[in-house]
């Protein structure tokens, strides 16, 4: 792949004023992506976020509901109203929210309004795990074994996951982020965990209809970022390694992967930039793939929009990602080819949430005290929080994005545990001292994890803490 190039340039960009709507670090992102590009900018907020960043950053903005979401952030006709109101010509979805929603997708552009993504059609393919898998075979992408159609019923989801072989995993067809999501090791707890997934999907989503598909065992989540513009022209990034996750949830990413050789990289690079074409892709989207400890690779799912972790992607290659998004929503073609990319070094990121490890995980927002974000050569911290600041309840714990880019991933993993130690936020509990231990931890440390290693390891503590309680008791 050729020489390593950074594209700043603003180009030809036709959106004017662009509004956000997010909140949070990803609405503070965009924002500063924004003023680079001399794009104004507008914050929509519910009355919780009064006080929060993205409001304080943004050229205007305006309050959109009361602090539950589905009162503020998932409100598509105050969004539009706010965004015809303020003469902004374009919308961001970010990540969360309406940013795989298709009729909000759809709404916009009736509304002659930039939608800084892919149309609804291609996020309703893509966004239904079904439609996407029979979309990835036609197209001659491997997938992991399973249903091609959405499955309603438990009995037949169980005559279905005995001809697959167990383990199987249940997954919600509208889904993502874990919820509506389990995994079945045998057909006695098939009903009740089918049944519970399909629930918990009803609530978040809206939709029961589910997808069984076998569940492979010791496997490493790994992504590729891709972009694609309006003309047919794809190109990949790299890729991103996510199997540092609880319950589904992602708590390291790193890019590159050390599971993956230039061979096999390119030769997954290629096939996410298919399965993008596939589906009539264009604007920035993530085919994620899972691997098995013999090296093969399956199709899961692709994410519609910018995703949490793209700033690993953005270290590893100087690119950004956000503005890159930005040109191609507004009809650029894409600046540069698959032989201008490059990944250098290695980039780590740790998610900061507020939350209490020690107590389950424990949800910790609250009024921010003493704050201090390091600096330093390869260090980029992306958060919306400062001192004085209250964390809201009703949203997503996350409190900030820590990343580090080294050399080699010595170097990024010895910054990362440099950062942590030097992290402070007071006033709320935090799963940074969890995830500076993860760092020291003999598999982390190898490379040899897979998407059960925080699950496993958490179970290994829960049962050394029993045996010394039951051995002080003796």
């Amino acid at each position: 792949m050729g020489a390593f190039r950074v594209h700043s340039g603003m180009g030809n960009i036709m959106i004017k004023k662009l509004l956000i709507a997010n909140r949070g670090e990803i609405a503070v992102r965009i924002i500063r992506a924004c003023r680079e590009l001399g794009i104004a900018t507008v914050a929509v907020y519910s009355r919780a976020d009064k006080d929060a960043l993205h409001v304080k950053l943004a050229d205007e903005s305006v309050c959109i509901g009361e602090a539950p979401a589905r009162e503020s952030y998932l409100k598509m006709e105050r969004i539009l109203c706010a965004t015809i109101a303020s003469g902004a010509d374009a919308v961001h979805p970010g990540f969360g929210f309406l940013s795989e929603n298709s009729k909000f997708a759809n709404l916009c552009r009736r509304c002659n309004i930039t939608f800084v993504g892919p149309d609804g059609d291609i996020i309703d393919r893509m966004g239904d795990k079904s439609a996407a898998r029979n979309t990835m075979i036609a197209a001659g992408v491997p997938v992991v074994p399973g249903t091609t159609e959405p499955v309603f019923d438990a009995e037949f989801g169980k005559q279905l996951a005995d001809a697959f072989g167990y383990p199987v995993i249940i997954k919600a067809s509208a889904g993502g982020g874990g919820k509506g999501m389990r995994i079945v090791r045998s057909k006695e707890e098939f009903i009740h965990l089918f049944e519970t997934a399909s629930t918990e999907a009803k609530n978040a989503f809206g939709d029961d209809s589910m997808y069984i598909e076998k569940y492979i065992e010791h496997a490493r989540h790994i992504e590729f970022q891709i972009l694609a513009d309006n003309y047919g022209n794809v190109i990949h990034l790299g890729e991103r390694d996510c199997s540092v996750q609880r319950r589904h949830q992602k708590m390291i990413e790193e890019s590159p992967s050390v599971a993956l050789d230039e061979k096999l990289r390119q030769e997954m690079g290629g096939v996410a930039v298919r399965a993008a074409r596939a589906a009539g892709y264009h604007n920035a989207g993530t085919i994620e793939f899972i691997l098995d400890s013999d090296k093969n690779y399956y199709f899961i799912e692709m994410n519609t929009r910018i995703q949490v972790e793209h700033g690993v992607t953005e270290l590893v290659t100087g690119l950004d990602l956000i503005k890159e998004q930005l040109k191609l929503a507004s009809g650029e073609k894409l600046s540069l080819a698959q032989e201008d990319v490059v990944l250098r070094g290695h980039a780590l990121e740790c998610r900061i949430n507020a939350e209490c490890p020690e107590r389950g995980f424990l949800p910790s927002p609250g009024k921010i005290g003493g704050f201090h974000m390091p600096g330093g050569n390869g260090v980029r911290i992306d958060t919306a929080l400062y001192a004085g600041y209250t964390m809201p309840a009703m949203y997503d714990s996350l409190a900030a994005k820590v990343m580090t880019l080294g050399a080699d991933r010595a170097e990024a993993v010895a910054k990362m545990k440099g950062v942590l130690s030097e992290l402070v936020i007071d006033g709320i509990e935090t799963n940074k001292d969890f995830q500076r231990g993860l760092l020291d931890e003999p598999e982390f440390v190898s490379g040899v994890i897979d998407t059960d290693f925080v699950g496993n390891l958490l179970e290994r503590k829960k049962g050394q803490g029993e045996r010394q309680a039951g051995e002080m008791g003796a």
